[in-house]
């Protein structure tokens, strides 16, 4: 990933991730994120759509935007992938430094729906 390309998401809170369906339809979702050594990463429900999405194409676009997904900049093109485990646990610390008490009410609403998480890397 550039730096040019990273530097567009330092600061921010939010990015917009557009994920394909199998017809090429684009869908957007504005989600929390972190950067670590260069990549992107988002948690989610492992059973979401945009998991679903991913795995059937790799393909991505993001860029920083507003909580309600309105666009900062130029979209970006990236491919997005699943994280193990163990990976998955070390964002979701750094998650929980960037967002604090709001990511803890988070887990906290994830546990009582026993939902599962699925972590993505993004590479730009």
């Amino acid at each position: 990933m550039s730096n040019e390309q990273l530097a567009k998401f330092s600061g921010q809170n939010y990015l917009n991730l557009e994920t394909f369906r199998k017809s090429g339809v684009g869908v957007q979702t504005p989600v929390w994120f972190v950067e670590s050594d260069g990549v992107l990463y988002v948690r989610t429900g492992a059973d979401s759509g945009k998991v679903k999405r991913i795995r059937n194409n790799s393909h991505v676009r993001v860029v920083p935007c507003r909580s309600r997904g309105e666009p900062l900049g130029e979209w970006v093109e990236a491919q997005a992938r699943l994280v193990n485990e163990n990976k998955s646990a070390e964002v979701n610390l750094l998650l929980k430094r960037k967002y604090g008490l709001m990511k803890t009410m988070f887990d906290q609403m994830g546990r009582l729906s026993r939902n599962q998480s699925a972590t993505l890397a993004i590479d730009l």
